[in-house]
């Protein structure tokens, strides 16, 4: 099916994201390859119907949070609380910004002064990333703005469908393999310590880099974690409604999906369709952001 670009309602004329059209139906979600972690929970493979909606072509951009903000003056969790997470090579602050780092993870390092304006810390700012995704976003600063919008946060099932452009199985948007040349943003050489940036990013990259998919809608993985609607449950696909299924009714994290630009096959395949993974929704990071769906 030909993607189909959708002309934007009044209610939604101050989200200035491109709309497409995705179909509805029925598709089998899930880890058809075996690639996946058994605490991320992408199995069993099952059938589950959505209906017809519509979806941004890119993430949320720096340009378009900064509407959002202009207009509402809102303070996104960060900046109430005076840091987030940065990836160690994008740090830009000063020493007694840097507290500590993560013992699961200690690439990634708590910086005060971090937020969706200062990406790598108080010394960062947004010069010529206004058409990269927005990042420190949590998911109730993702609510937030899409409240604002007229819009609401996809569910796992409607970005599944989504980010697998009308493909039945598939390991990625675009097929089974990563092929010769880079398709996502990704990390390239020996992480977490050298990144060859083949492919000109050590973080974001713009929206629209790359290609688009079969839907015609840009970097469903890599590049950066897109916030869900759903509660996570690693034991929830054995239970999933198949009509429309809203994913568990309470939880203590909820589901983010595509992976990012630090992703790596040494410990992180999670840019893959059927990858899963989750956050608790106060927190925020520099590799997540959001799109947004028709609220109806």
């Amino acid at each position: 099916m030909e993607w189909q670009a959708v002309e934007r309602g009044a209610a939604e004329s101050r989200h200035g994201v491109e709309q497409v059209l995705i179909p509805g139906g029925v598709f089998a979600m899930g880890d058809h390859h075996g690639d996946g972690r058994p605490e991320d929970g992408e199995r069993p493979v099952h059938t589950v119907w959505v209906p017809e909606f519509t979806i941004d072509a890119t993430c949320v951009t720096n340009d378009d949070f900064a509407a959002f903000v202009a207009d509402t003056g809102y303070r996104t969790e960060a900046e109430r609380y005076g840091f987030s997470a940065v990836f160690h090579l994008a740090v830009r602050a000063e020493p007694g910004d840097v507290p500590g780092r993560s013992g699961e993870a200690p690439w990634w390092l708590g910086v005060r002064g971090a937020d969706w304006a200062h990406p790598g810390g108080r010394r960062s700012r947004l010069d010529g990333l206004g058409d990269h995704p927005v990042v420190h976003i949590s998911w109730h600063d993702a609510l937030a703005y899409c409240a604002w919008a007229g819009r609401r946060l996809p569910t796992e099932a409607e970005w599944e469908h989504t980010a697998r452009g009308g493909l039945t199985g598939a390991r990625y948007p675009w097929g089974d393999e990563l092929g010769d040349e880079w398709e996502c943003n990704i990390w390239q050489g020996e992480f977490p310590v050298h990144n060859t940036l083949d492919d000109g990013w050590l973080t974001t990259a713009p929206v629209r880099s790359y290609r688009p998919h079969g839907y015609g809608l840009w970097q469903m993985v890599g590049n950066v974690w897109e916030w869900c609607a759903n509660w996570f449950g690693a034991g929830y696909y054995r239970a999933s409604a198949s009509d429309n299924p809203r994913g568990p009714e309470v939880g203590n994290a909820r589901v983010l999906r595509g992976g990012s630009y630090v992703c790596h096959d040494s410990y992180c395949n999670r840019y893959r369709v059927a990858a899963r993974s989750s956050n608790t929704p106060d927190s925020s990071m520099g590799n997540a952001g959001f799109r947004t769906v028709s609220a109806g």
